[in-house]
């Protein structure tokens, strides 16, 4: 999936940067993932940066932050924008950083997209301090499982499958010209539990977004979506 998401990284800085197109970032996850996030403290590590946005809103908010990311060119669009903070090339699953140096670790909407998932949560728990946390956030699994029939309201989803079973995806997505493929793997929410609980971490924190009622009116069609969570965002915690 590393190579998927290096292929889509121009395509993904467009869709990333330009105002109105991600939506359910602005809308949906951005506000949950500040909800959930711990006041600024010593070093926050925003895995899998892509082209930075999160690093940015991060610095935004008084942290002192640095991103990586797989791929070199999402890493060389953070480190070239205009805002830019510190971006550094590494794999997710073996980190340049030494052991109990952050105090808070970000992996917005990325674990989905990692192909070992497990190990980069054992390695977020090694980087962090005893106290320390990480916030989370990837597609809810009920929603990577299924779809709904139609865009209607009261549009019955469906399980396509197995929800149980991991699951390669490619979805298209095409915005004024742009297109981009999101590279990502399914897993049910257990996978992502026993990870974190393998790596000693404790969940402190979850929460199942769905689209708000001021967003809903905007665009009737994603009132279905408050029937279905849309994103899971989780916050957990090692023992100090």
């Amino acid at each position: 999936m590393r190579q998927g998401w290096e292929s889509e990284a121009t395509n993904w800085a467009t869709f990333a940067r330009t105002p109105g197109y991600d939506q359910a970032h602005d809308h949906i996850n951005r506000p949950v993932l500040i909800e959930l996030l711990p006041p600024p403290g010593g070093r926050t590590l925003d895995l899998a940066c892509g082209e930075g946005r999160i690093t940015r809103m991060l610095r935004s908010l008084g942290h002192q932050v640095v991103g990586v990311d797989g791929s070199p060119t999402m890493v060389r669009l953070a480190a070239t924008h205009a805002d830019r903070a510190p971006a550094f090339l590494a794999d997710g699953g073996m980190l340049p950083f030494a052991s109990g140096v952050f105090d808070l670790v970000v992996a917005y909407m990325c674990l989905h997209d990692f192909d070992e998932m497990p190990g980069a949560v054992a390695e977020i728990a090694r980087v962090l301090e005893p106290a320390g946390r990480l916030c989370l956030a990837i597609p809810h699994p009920v929603n990577s499982a299924g779809s709904f029939r139609s865009r209607e309201p009261d549009a019955p989803f469906v399980i396509e499958g197995s929800y149980m079973a991991p699951m390669r995806m490619r979805d298209t997505v095409e915005r004024d010209g742009v297109r981009l493929t999101f590279h990502s793997e399914h897993r049910p929410l257990e996978a992502y539990a026993r990870a974190t609980e393998a790596a000693g971490l404790l969940i402190e924190a979850l929460r199942e977004a769905v689209p708000s009622d001021q967003v809903a009116e905007r665009d009737p069609k994603d009132r279905r979506w408050q029937r279905i969570p849309m994103f899971l965002h989780m916050r957990a915690v090692k023992p100090a």
